[in-house]
């Protein structure tokens, strides 16, 4: 999703920097951010002038020290416990004083991630939507230490780049994930124990439920990993069986079925 943040900060006047150790990445999320911006000009949503201005705010570094200069810096690694906390930890040696470190997990605590600085009032959630240039929502968590001034300068942020934000507290899962990832799993349960083909649960939701995406096709476009990653810390950090995974779904993780990145997921797609 970094990609999507990084197109999103440098559409609306933002100098951005676009950080990973691998060139390769930085080289991929150029080109999707090329074709997306080409995408809004086909559509008459952008203007060649407002692309290649675009274009011209974005740089990309295969070293941590560019955060340097940065007032803001959003993590959008995977969603790996001990590898953002080995991000902050080095973001916060490298990162400007006033800087404000936030993190687009989908659901790992805030809190926990803000103990690995020495700014933890610093330290916030900015979770937003995949795509990032379609979704308007940006959840905002706050940590136990989060301060208001924070908070309010990232909501400002949040606006400024087109979204809508919404301030929520740190629990897991937050709001969306709370709501949706249940859903989720248990349209799976419904596949694994014969209630329906993923093509009729899905048509079930999309029709009788009006959502725009079946479970199952959501849980592919978010990958099945990142689903059962955030299940799990639903699971652990709230002792409710209610958020125990489903088996199946592991069953589809462990076999390398994660949904489109792979895929093959409870849909089979074709590998551009």
């Amino acid at each position: 999703m970094g990609n999507g943040i990084a197109h999103v900060f440098a559409q609306h006047g933002f100098d951005v920097a676009m950080l990973d150790v691998s060139e390769a990445a930085l080289a991929r999320g150029r080109q999707t951010i090329e074709k997306n911006l080409e995408r809004q000009v086909k559509k008459g949503a952008l203007d060649a002038a407002g692309r290649d201005a675009t274009l011209g705010r974005l740089a990309t570094h295969a070293d941590l020290g560019a955060a340097g200069g940065a007032a803001l810096v959003v993590e959008a690694a995977t969603e790996n416990r001990e590898l953002k906390f080995k991000i902050f930890a080095d973001l916060d040696r490298v990162a400007g004083e006033g800087a404000i470190l936030a993190s687009n997990t989908s659901s790992i605590a805030i809190t926990e991630i803000a103990a690995r600085t020495r700014r933890p009032e610093q330290v916030i959630g900015m979770h937003f939507m995949n795509p990032v240039p379609v979704m308007q929502l940006v959840e905002v968590i706050r940590g136990l230490a989060t301060s208001d001034d924070t908070t309010g300068r990232v909501m400002a942020l949040a606006r400024a780049v087109g979204k809508t934000p919404v301030e929520v507290n740190d629990f897991p899962g937050f709001v969306a994930n709370r709501i949706l990832m249940p859903m989720i799993n248990e349209a799976v349960y419904c596949v694994m124990e014969g209630v329906g083909t993923p093509e009729a649960i899905d048509t079930v939701m999309k029709l009788g439920m009006n959502h725009p995406m079946g479970p199952l096709t959501l849980a592919d476009f978010i990958g099945l990993d990142t689903c059962l990653a955030i299940l799990e810390v639903m699971h652990d950090g709230l002792g409710d069986p209610k958020y125990r995974p489903c088996p199946l779904l592991r069953k589809y993780v462990a076999a390398g079925w994660l949904g489109r990145k792979s895929g093959r997921g409870f849909y089979t797609y074709q590998q551009a």
